[in-house]
């Protein structure tokens, strides 16, 4: 055999055939492995318990192929639970009406179990920011000042409506810049 390294034709071409196996039931022992007794496979003589005994499920209940709990035991979590003692609406009607943005700050330190309460607080904390911001730009003009604070009304009404309506199937209104940041900061908590 030629072992150059610049080969016309590939050494495995030119090898021989390994033989068929033989069909004889006499077998050799390997001298490496330890001999064996009664059965071969090692788990079922050893005295290790079940795995199904370290399971914090019940013994009876079986979750089949499929039904694996992927977000790390949070099927348990009731998802209109919230940690003060309101009503999940009424919490998250509280992030508009609790003098805006002050109530949003307010729930987001308190608030640890509901996402939908938490997206209104995040959601009234940065629209009523910004608002209170562009109330300190144009305060040299009292119009402008009313026509700010007349709106401002109007969208803590059509907020905190929604958010009490929404309650129930979790949806969410969001505001087209403000609603995407709040979803934004839930997600990643």
């Amino acid at each position: 055999m030629d072992f150059a390294p610049y080969q016309d034709t590939a050494p495995e071409s030119t090898r021989a055939l390994s033989p068929p196996p033989r069909r004889s039931t006499s077998r050799s022992p390997n001298p490496r492995s330890p001999p064996t007794r009664g059965t071969t496979d090692p788990f079922l003589s050893s005295s290790l318990p079940a795995p199904s005994q370290f399971s914090d499920e019940p013994r009876g209940e079986s979750r089949g192929f499929g039904n694996t709990d992927l977000e790390g035991g949070r099927s348990h979590i009731n998802l209109f639970e919230t940690s003060l003692p309101l009503r999940l609406d009424y919490e998250a009607m509280l992030a508009y009406l609790l003098l805006p943005p002050a109530g949003g700050v307010f729930l987001l330190l308190i608030e640890h179990k509901s996402d939908y309460v938490r997206f209104h607080a995040w959601q009234s904390s940065l629209v009523f920011t910004v608002m209170f911001i562009i109330h300190l730009i144009f305060s040299w003009s009292s119009v402008l000042s009313w026509i700010l604070f007349v709106f401002d009304l109007a969208l803590i009404a059509f907020l905190t409506f929604h958010a009490y309506q929404d309650a129930n199937n979790l949806d969410r209104i969001e505001l087209p810049f403000f609603g995407g940041l709040a979803s934004s900061f839930v997600d990643a908590e």
